[in-house]
């Protein structure tokens, strides 16, 4: 099912981000997906469409996006930086044999004693998990 660029604009607009064809173009990709994609990915999807669009502004455009509250910046490994449209709280797990991520649901995991803690203001964590998925 294509996604109407107009809803696209408004949410570009609605983060205050100048709808240009190129933002349009990686945030058709980026926001409707279920994958945690790295820069390269986005650019590889977007280009299928939008071919003359550069390495450089797929990069630009992501770290807009993160810098305006659109998408977060996820760094699981060292040098593997990868987005994730959906800002609200959640979790992750990372399919070992795939490289899958797979978002968790906040209420999932329970996290205890983070108040012993001493001497740490927490403002926000994630629980990573790694593993792999059960053969059904």
């Amino acid at each position: 099912m294509p996604v109407k660029h107009s809803t696209t604009e408004d949410a570009l607009r609605g983060h205050e981000i100048q709808p240009s064809a190129q933002r349009v173009a990686v945030a058709d990709y980026v926001l409707h997906t279920n994958e945690h994609p790295s820069a390269d990915l986005v650019w590889k999807r977007v280009r299928v469409e939008f071919p003359w669009i550069s390495r450089a502004t797929v990069y630009n455009t992501l770290n807009l996006f993160v810098e305006k509250g659109l998408l977060r910046r996820l760094t699981f490994a060292e040098d593997s930086v990868v987005f994730d449209p959906r800002t609200e709280t959640h979790h992750h797990f990372i399919d070992d044999e795939t490289g899958e991520i797979t978002d968790v649901p906040w209420d999932k995991v329970q996290v205890c004693n983070i108040e012993s803690l001493r001497g740490y203001r927490i403002s926000d964590y994630q629980v990573v998990m790694h593993g792999t998925k059960k053969k059904r």
